[in-house]
């Protein structure tokens, strides 16, 4: 009986033409109404002012659940003549995850309003949508500006990647953009994974300008460990405005945006990856799509299927109900011819 209704949301049915005799019911109600009407008896009486303040007992009423058992029996005989099956699944299924790592500038450039609310903040909804997406893989996040830390070792605990990603923002380390230590920072969190596709996707806005290690250095790193990395530049083209706090508040001047489209290019090239760039929000959230595409986790799924009759429940409530119909019209509801 758990199985059946574990299972009712699966159910098909091998003869479903047996439901037409549900049809059945209605005519049999509108009969019993009709029986019951003829068969109550009259009595000519000068007055019934007597009779006005009678109404019908308990009983009278429940010897209606009578006929109510007999039609729930009779449509649970219907059910299991129309022989429902449950689908019985197993699934065995093995992944192979990638393991990603998320590069992101935090340096005082990403403040810039050319995207919205800013670079930095559109970065991290975009890149927490992508996390979300993937469930299998095990990802983790590196900050950099003028220095690079990791803010979250590669995890497969989503919910906490997120949250440290969430509390990211600019002016958490030395400003500046080193993308070289970046780039590193990410190479050395990945270089013993023994996943089938290890990915750097590193954001920036800027030119490299600090930083001990060589962006040229970190890829070729990143070559030698099979990592691939995949690079987007984000900024307009042109310029953008940019918050100035002054005496009188915030301010907006426009600056210009350089983003080194040629290194970054070169540092993709050489892992076999791709560059991007990334002009506004809408433009960023199809990159990481892409990605998102480009980057598939390998998964084998071997199913079963079995049918399963589950007929046998219905059967037995119908007994069970017609019993009751009987112990009740023989012990209850008794009449003396």
């Amino acid at each position: 009986m758990k199985t059946f209704f574990e299972n009712i949301s699966q159910f098909d049915f091998a003869r479903p033409q047996f439901f037409y005799l549900l049809l059945l019911l209605p005519l049999l109600i509108a009969w019993y109404i009709y029986q019951h009407r003829r068969s109550q008896p009259t009595l000519q009486v000068s007055s019934t002012d007597p009779f006005e303040t009678l109404s019908a007992s308990f009983k009278q009423w429940f010897y209606h659940a009578l006929f109510v058992f007999r039609l729930l029996a009779l449509g649970l005989i219907i059910a299991a003549l129309a022989r429902p099956q449950s689908n019985f699944r197993r699934q065995d299924v093995s992944v192979e995850g990638i393991d990603i790592i998320i590069a992101l500038d935090i340096s005082g450039s990403m403040l810039a309003e050319d995207f919205k609310p800013n670079r930095i903040e559109a970065a991290k909804e975009v890149a927490v949508d992508f996390i979300g997406g993937r469930p299998t893989d095990r990802m983790g996040l590196v900050v950099f500006s003028g220095e690079s830390f990791t803010q979250c070792p590669i995890t497969t605990d989503h919910a906490v990647l997120i949250n440290l990603f969430r509390d990211v923002k600019s002016g958490m380390i030395t400003d500046g953009t080193a993308l070289g230590d970046g780039l590193a920072t990410a190479v050395n969190r990945l270089r013993e994974s023994k996943a089938i596709s290890k990915v750097v996707i590193l954001l920036t806005d800027g030119v490299n300008n600090m930083g001990s290690v060589d962006p040229h250095t970190a890829a070729e790193m990143a070559k030698l460990f099979g990592i691939r990395i995949y690079t987007v530049g984000v900024g307009s083209l042109g310029q953008a405005p940019f918050p100035v706090q002054t005496p009188f508040g915030i301010r907006y001047q426009m600056v210009d945006v350089k983003i080194d489209d040629q290194l970054l290019q070169q540092m993709a090239d050489l892992t076999d990856g791709k560059y991007f760039r990334a002009t506004n929000n809408q433009k960023l959230k199809e990159i990481y799509a892409e990605i998102d595409q480009m980057e598939k986790s390998k998964i084998d799924i071997t199913e079963y299927k079995r049918k399963i009759d589950e007929f046998r429940p219905l059967a037995f409530l119908a007994l069970i109900l017609l019993l009751t119909e009987v112990l009740l019209k023989f012990l209850v509801f008794r009449s003396v011819p």
